[in-house]
């Protein structure tokens, strides 16, 4: 009789086990789904190699400080992120085929509904790379009509 009771309950228990995991396994890919669904945005890439020079330090900089100082209003938003890239790292050489990377560049990318939609390289960087002044209006300029082309 008390293995039988034994048996039962390790039943019971097993059985709350299992709708528990299901449970949140259902929650978790619920959660995921609404996150991707609701990343809508812009993402600024800088990508680089490990070696960085002082025109390459500066370009990322520069990027930087176009972003923040004239898309306050989207990275607060979460609709413009800025994210700098070596792609000499483990597991980020995939950027090198995906935008055809062959030096350091800039690139935006529009995500909608967690895939990208769209995306530019900014390949004037390299032009205005000495002259910080024209490299942030570029980029300014860049980002927002590509933003208003969103």
């Amino acid at each position: 009789m008390r293995k039988i009771i034994l048996i039962t309950c390790m039943i019971v228990i097993s059985a709350i086990a299992i709708f528990a995991l299901i449970g949140s396994t259902q929650a978790k890919a619920t959660e995921a789904k609404s996150s991707v669904g609701s990343a809508n945005k812009a993402v600024a890439y800088y990508f680089h190699g490990t070696f960085r020079c002082p025109t390459c330090l500066n370009m990322e900089k520069y990027s930087r400080e176009a972003i923040e100082a004239n898309f306050k209003d989207a990275l607060q938003a979460k609709k413009l992120e800025f994210q700098a890239i070596n792609v000499e790292e483990k597991g980020k050489e995939h950027f090198i085929k995906d935008y055809q990377l062959y030096t350091k560049s800039l690139i935006l990318s529009l995500v909608k509904d967690g895939k990208e939609v769209k995306s530019k390289n900014l390949d004037k960087i390299w032009e205005y790379a000495h002259n910080k002044e024209k490299f942030i209006e570029y980029v300014t300029t860049e980002i927002t009509a590509f933003l208003k082309d969103s």
